[in-house]
């Protein structure tokens, strides 16, 4: 048996509360995991990063090197991992869906396809417990200021048993409806949005940057205009910067975009700016930027208008 980490005192539970059990206390996990501790719900953690465990006890959490030690006697398993096959080994390979309690709420918070989506959730529903579709949009940012937008598609009972956990945790929920993976289809199309913003974003900054404009400025006028987008003024100041702090890496919009892909392929949708963006975050985590902030998808155009500009005649 693994032993838990020492902890700070925790908030006390609240009659009536779950048990949770978090598993992947990553960049967002974390945030979000100390936000239910504060909340006055108990909180178990588990992630395969010992840092990520001892800042989770550091912050008030249980905290386990073991997926099945940190669902033991849980009410709630969320899943907030990097893919799907992490949620399987979370749950069937590492046994914390087998070591919850009977009939434990199963909320997959990850970008996941929404077809492997709906297949998770029927091996988890044919062991007898419960599942939630439940993807979030707003990053980082949206993980520590508790202002996700967080879209839920499952059994409607389930969904209202489970919301005083969403509304910790965001500040906008969305119900999709009763079969999972429709959620997962709503955070797609987030995606290819996203995707593609960021895209347009670094080719405008690199067409600016190419033609020796001064880029703080032109981004300062974008920012302010009819050009603006969520993405630009989110992350436009990065894609200036030669190594800024990472809070979604290219590698991650290389995955979230290839889920868009299939979901398009699926719906039998035609997806022509998502492929083109997708090829764009792929050419920088080829050029060895993959774990970069995802700003530096600008690496690509820079990377395909290398070396010297032809002298003006």
């Amino acid at each position: 048996m693994h032993k838990a980490l020492e902890t700070k005192p925790s908030p006390a539970r609240g009659p009536g509360k779950p048990t949770i059990g978090f598993i992947g206390l990553g960049s967002m996990g974390l945030p979000m995991a100390s936000h239910l501790l504060k909340s006055g719900f108990r909180v178990k953690g588990f992630d395969i990063s010992e840092n990520a465990l001892r800042s989770f006890a550091d912050s008030g959490g249980t905290a386990y090197p073991d997926a099945t030690e940190a669902a033991s006697e849980t009410d709630v398993l969320m899943l907030m991992v990097v893919n799907i096959d992490q949620a399987h080994q979370a749950l069937f390979e590492r046994g914390a869906l087998a070591n919850s309690t009977r009939a434990s709420v199963v909320v997959l918070m990850s970008t996941c396809p929404p077809g492997e989506v709906e297949q998770l959730a029927e091996a988890v529903t044919a062991r007898g417990h419960r599942f939630l579709d439940a993807p979030v949009s707003g990053g980082v940012a949206g993980a520590r200021g508790a202002s996700l937008s967080i879209m839920v598609a499952g059994d409607r009972q389930t969904y209202e048993m489970s919301r005083d956990l969403f509304d910790v945790l965001g500040s906008k929920i969305y119900y999709l409806g009763e079969r999972p993976g429709q959620a997962s289809v709503a955070k797609a199309v987030n995606q290819l949005l996203c995707g593609v913003h960021l895209v347009a974003a670094a080719e405008a900054l690199s067409l600016a940057e190419r033609a020796g404009l001064d880029t703080s400025t032109v981004l300062e006028i974008v920012s302010g205009s009819a050009a603006a987008s969520w993405m630009l003024n989110d992350r436009g100041q990065r894609m200036l910067l030669e190594d800024p702090e990472v809070t979604s890496a290219v590698d991650i919009f290389v995955k979230d975009l290839g889920i868009v892909l299939a979901a398009g392929s699926s719906a039998r949708a035609a997806l022509p700016l998502a492929s083109v963006a997708h090829q764009f975050f792929i050419a920088a985590s080829g050029q060895g930027s993959g774990s970069a902030d995802d700003s530096q998808v600008i690496r690509a155009y820079r990377g395909m208008t290398a070396g010297q500009k032809e002298a003006k005649k």
